[in-house]
């Protein structure tokens, strides 16, 4: 994500300018929402003066509360104020976004306060096309680690995964963060015809540093999907900070963008689906995938 690195990006792009390029975004985010939103926006302007049709922002892109009651306080509806300025930023731009995870008001919010982990996928309209509820929430007790962190205690687990979505960058697949430790999430989206997964993410950094790169490279090799993570870095209040390294990966499970683990900023991936399909001819591992029964025959 440093200047030198952005501008490589470019110079290697020129020789490929007829690929189709994403945007994966880091950030900080704080419980300002104005200020994440102007972060944000400059983050998606940038994409799109480097030539991106995607712009990927990371998990929490609206805010990252300093405790429960401002979490909750600050969530909004699909329908509230800071879905429709992303919606008029996308149809200004004429950018596709994913947008995710979004602090949703739950569908019985009035009785119970409560809300999803939402990830939206956004048309160059401003248009809502998808929206995934994340699954697997994040209630972990680290204790050797100082990670303590409870996301149900606040949040619904969504119902169900949603079918991957027709995009300028290919068919993509969602999750969000936690997400990516369920590789049963990631098959099935697969089978369902993902070309590219994604996992907005703010990981902490004793998992990040343990954990985020050896999983999203494993998620990519065993579906053969790009895989995309936008993250958060840094510290967004004195309870929390981020792993960051915002990173992209091919179909072989090599690492093709790295946004490091200190600095707001994008790395631009040209999303070769020739690759792709090279890839899955070359070791055609779903075909050598045997039924479901032959994998619950332990039961």
């Amino acid at each position: 994500c440093k200047p030198r690195h952005i501008l490589h990006l470019f110079v290697r792009m020129t020789s490929s300018s007829s690929l189709p390029v994403a945007a994966v975004c880091q950030m900080t985010a704080t419980p300002d929402k104005e200020a994440n939103f102007s972060a944000c926006t400059r983050l998606v302007e940038q994409a799109k003066e480097g030539g991106a049709c995607m712009v990927f922002l990371p998990e929490g892109f609206d805010y990252i509360g300093s405790n429960r009651e401002e979490t909750l306080q600050l969530s909004e509806s699909l329908e509230g104020d800071i879905i429709s300025r992303y919606s008029h930023l996308a149809r200004k731009l004429d950018l596709w976004l994913s947008l995710g995870g979004f602090h949703e008001r739950g569908h019985d919010w009035k009785t119970d306060r409560r809300i999803y982990n939402s990830h939206i996928i956004m048309n160059g309209q401003g248009e809502l096309v998808s929206v995934y509820r994340k699954a697997h929430l994040f209630d972990v007790e680290l204790t050797s680690k100082a990670v303590s962190l409870k996301e149900s205690a606040f949040t619904v687990p969504g119902p169900r995964l949603v079918p991957p979505i027709q995009t300028p960058i290919g068919k993509v697949g969602l999750g969000v963060c936690y997400d990516l430790r369920f590789p049963e999430l990631s098959s099935a989206l697969r089978r369902h015809g993902a070309e590219i997964l994604t996992y907005p993410s703010a990981f902490t950094v004793a998992t990040g540093a343990a954990h985020w790169e050896v999983l999203l490279r494993a998620r990519a090799i065993e579906t053969q999907c790009f895989v995309l993570a936008a993250a958060q870095v840094g510290a967004h209040h004195a309870k929390r900070t981020s792993f960051g390294h915002t990173l992209a990966v091919d179909p072989w499970g090599e690492v093709t963008g790295d946004c490091g683990g200190s600095d707001v900023g994008l790395t631009l991936v040209q999303i070769d689906l020739q690759r792709l399909r090279d890839v899955r001819r070359d070791m055609p591992v779903q075909q050598h995938r045997r039924d479901q029964d032959f994998y619950c025959s332990l039961d």
